[in-house]
């Protein structure tokens, strides 16, 4: 008798964990809603006096807000795995951009929908079964049956513009037998880049914008910024036509409702970096009668994170392969943390040939570790030249360069975006919240950076990370 499993016999046996308890209490209806590319302090909520989100400004005053959410990638495609995996990127080989989920790692709608649940992805791009139209990679994907979702979901809808959102979402109603419960993954264009000029009737005002910290205040990136809160405030608006849906169909009450960014900015210093504003997305989390309204929460919480803490909101145990954790007891106000860390990996970007470019925008490994207080970073390719993701062509990156080549840039930023990079950086975010100042090596620090790479280290064992370990064996 032969002894060797077929993929769906693996990803089955995955399964079956989430499934040995049955839901003690009435399951809850879920959704999530993902904006692309949104870093937390640009939404009012988070404390931003200039941004024009009045809907989910609302919306976070409904449940619960928080602050102290990473992702495990700052990057589309790995950051989304994590999500719907409770498991890094690096653990479940979504390494590589265009990747599709490999068919043996069973993924959150699956469990749910052996559970009893009717489940959906629609919009935008979800990014995690490959590009089908590639000339390339398409039709080896199809070759090999390497794209999956069209049997892990009921309802999948890959792509739809903007305008159909409302449409695709009440067609996901519509095809829901009645009685079930249901998940939805919403997914939205904005504010990814590239950013549209007048996404919105009335622009925000360039010179009232907050310049942030890490970011020098230089016409063009006030440009940047201004077109990027247009396409925000443009998706507040998106925001609240998927929960008009759920009112019409009396299910408001009925379903928790997960808000977040899929990873940071894409500006300097943001998506594509491991710094705060790559990682640092905004959270929110709605469940009448279960999320005290207007409540914070401060916990470090990691993309890992939300299918383990759906599951146990469905009434499901969370199976052992997951290393994200569940915040379930966050939510209900019975903890006030769950990790003492959070892990996030800098993978490859874009579909790019790596002979078409050699900056960071393109092509990147790095590692990092962060504690409430500290963060550290290993760099195993600090050799290249740092430029920012998707935006590398705009203004304000090229205002920048030139203040860089003219010698006029404020030292603080010159050394952060043109210096030599490290290969170990850590930041005491108390004192230098905008990460600029590395102070690995800081003898006085030792203990600390050494905690941090114990930390990093054994995650990268337990994950079977690729790149090699930061301390010697």
């Amino acid at each position: 008798m032969s002894l060797k499993l077929t993929r769906r016999q693996v990803g089955a046996m995955a399964l079956a964990p989430a499934l040995l308890r049955a839901p003690s209490q009435e399951r809850p209806n879920l959704l999530l809603i993902l904006s692309d590319d949104h870093t937390a302090e640009f939404l009012g909520a988070y404390g931003n006096p200039a941004i024009k989100t009045p809907h989910l400004d609302r919306f976070a005053a409904e449940g619960m807000r928080l602050t102290g959410m990473f992702t495990a990638a700052p990057q589309c495609v790995p950051s989304r795995a994590a999500f719907l995996t409770g498991r890094s990127p690096v653990a479940t080989r979504m390494g590589r951009f265009s990747a599709p989920l490999p068919a043996d790692i069973p993924t959150l709608p699956e469990f749910l929908r052996e559970a009893g649940y009717h489940t959906g992805i629609c919009r935008r791009n979800f990014h995690l079964d490959g590009s089908a139209a590639g000339r390339v990679s398409g039709p080896l994907y199809r070759k090999y049956g390497l794209q999956t979702f069209h049997r892990r979901v009921d309802f999948l809808d890959v792509d739809s513009p903007p305008g159909q959102t409302v449409a695709k979402v009440e067609e996901f109603f519509d095809e829901k037998p009645a009685g079930k419960p249901f998940f939805l993954w919403v997914n939205f264009n904005d504010p990814h880049h590239p950013w549209d000029r007048n996404a919105i009737a009335e622009t925000h005002e360039r010179a009232k914008i907050p310049m942030p910290r890490y970011l020098p205040d230089l016409p063009g990136i006030r440009e940047d910024l201004g077109r990027y809160y247009d396409e925000v405030a443009r998706m507040d608006g998106e925001f609240q036509s998927v929960l008009a849906v759920l009112e019409r169909r009396r299910l408001a009450g009925s379903t928790l409702v997960i808000f977040m960014g899929d990873n940071g900015a894409a500006i300097p210093h943001g998506k594509g970096t491991l710094y705060d504003p790559g990682l640092n997305v905004p959270c929110l989390v709605r469940w009448p009668g279960r999320v005290q309204a207007g409540s914070v929460s401060h916990a470090l919480l990691s993309g890992e994170d939300v299918t383990p803490t759906l599951l146990e909101a469905a009434g499901l145990s969370v199976p052992r392969e997951m290393s994200g954790r569940s915040f379930l007891k966050v939510l209900r106000g019975e903890a006030s943390s769950i990790r003492d860390h959070v892990f996030a990996a800098r993978l490859t970007h874009g579909n790019r040939p790596f002979k078409e470019g050699t900056t960071t925008h393109t092509f990147d490994l790095s590692r990092m570790v962060r504690s409430q207080r500290y963060k550290l970073i290993y760099n195993c390719t600090p050799h290249m030249k740092y430029s920012p993701v998707d935006s590398y062509t705009e203004r304000g990156w090229l205002e920048m360069v030139d203040e860089h080549l003219w010698g006029r840039l404020d030292p603080v930023f010159d050394q952060a975006y043109f210096g030599r990079r490290a290969v170990l950086e850590l930041y005491d975010l108390a004192s230098d919240p905008a990460e600029l100042r590395n102070l690995a090596g800081r003898p006085e620090l030792a203990l600390v950076e050494r905690q941090l790479l114990v930390a990093l280290q054994e995650k990268m064992i337990l994950d079977w990370d690729f790149l090699p370990l930061p301390l010697a064996e």
